[in-house]
Order: C-alpha cells, then sequence, then structure tokens
C-alpha cells in the first residue's frame, strides 16, 4: 500500500486539476445516473477514489445529506475540504486504500469512476469485488467506470486493466443485475479522448 500511497500523494501534490486527465469541471453521467434512481436524500452514498473531484459539490448541491469520500490520498482530500469551506463538514472523509477499506455503514448508492482499473491483479479485483458485496446496502445501487477496450493501457504511469461491458458484468455477475451499461468519450482538460465503460448495477 506504502507505494501505491506514495505514487498517488505524489500526483496530486505535484499536479492541479486541470493538469489530471480525469478531471470533470461537472460529472454529469455520473449525476445523471443517480438522479435516474430516484433515491432519498439520505441515502447513504460513497464516492470511491473521490479525490478532488467535484462529484461531491455536486451531489450537496443537489441536496443528498449522507456522503462519503474515500481516497487513498490525504492531500486529496485536504484540498477538496479547502474548496467546500465550511460545506466540508457535512461530508464524511476517509484515507484508505480501497483494498484495505473496512466498510461500518450500508451504502445505497457506491459510486467508482477510474478506480477499479488500477486493480490489475486477480487477488486485488477479488477483493475489490468482495467489498463492494458486503458494503452494499439490499437493493443497493452501484455504477462503475473503468477505460474500455478502446480506451488508454495506462493512467499517471500506472498499467491499469481495460474492461468491455461483459467482462464488466461477469466480474460482479455473482451479487449484481446490470441494469444499464454504455460507453462514455470523456474530454480531458488538455483536449484529449478517453474511452469510458460503465455499467450500473443493483444489488440482488
Amino acid at each position: 500500500m506504502e507505494n501505491q500511497k506514495s505514487h498517488w500523494e505524489n500526483v496530486f501534490i505535484t499536479k492541479n486539476p486541470n493538469e489530471v486527465s480525469w478531471t470533470q469541471k461537472y460529472p454529469k453521467i455520473s449525476m445523471d445516473y443517480l438522479e435516474s434512481l430516484n433515491l432519498s436524500k439520505t441515502a447513504n452514498i460513497i464516492d470511491v477514489g473521490g479525490g478532488d473531484s467535484n462529484l461531491v459539490d455536486a451531489l450537496l448541491g443537489k441536496g443528498y445529506e449522507n456522503i462519503w469520500v474515500l481516497d487513498i490520498s490525504e492531500f486529496a482530500l485536504e484540498r477538496a475540504k479547502k474548496r467546500l469551506g465550511d460545506k466540508a463538514d457535512n461530508v464524511h472523509w476517509i484515507v484508505s486504500d480501497i483494498s484495505e477499506f473496512q466498510p461500518k455503514e450500508n451504502f445505497d448508492f457506491w459510486h467508482d469512476r477510474a478506480v477499479f482499473h488500477f486493480l490489475t491483479e486477480q487477488e486485488d479485483i477479488d477483493k475489490y469485488v468482495a467489498i463492494v458485496n458486503s458494503a452494499m446496502a439490499d437493493n443497493g445501487n452501484f455504477l462503475l467506470g473503468t477505460f474500455s477496450e478502446n480506451g488508454p493501457l495506462k493512467c499517471s504511469g500506472l498499467e491499469i486493466k481495460q474492461y468491455s461491458e461483459n467482462s464488466m458484468k461477469q466480474t460482479f455477475s455473482e451479487r449484481f443485475e446490470a441494469i444499464k451499461c454504455f460507453t462514455e468519450n470523456h474530454t480531458t482538460p488538455f483536449d484529449t479522448i478517453q474511452s469510458f465503460q460503465f455499467c450500473g448495477f443493483k444489488r440482488k
């Protein structure tokens, strides 16, 4: 974990949001999917690998009350807190490697855009699947986004694992039913295109 943590702390310390490929001014895909579920404003929502992304701002802006943001980088979370100001007190912040996360809550919505594809060893993939399985509430929803088979092979100097719709469905088939799968071409802050595969799942 320490090597991973050092890597990501260095990324966030040395780069501003407009210098990393995953930045979105407004996370439209994620918010549109979440709002289509018509969850209660008191639903438990976690953004895995949320870092200093703007999803938490959008969630607070829409009135969601129980939000968790998890990231391996403490610096990234501190930057998000600083941006939010007093609103940061309304969010639960978790510094953790996802493969070591021990959830204390049952989540109604689990969001992961561009964390899961960094897990390239089967042992770590299995661990992630087990954590999601244990963390989700009955009928909980899960939105996962990774690089597609037409996407990059690396991100931030690290190799990733690409997913197709079929491979993503198979990975989570034991406990989750795929509700909606789609691809998205994400335009980075430096005007390149990254192809993402998304699947929205529901706990069986």
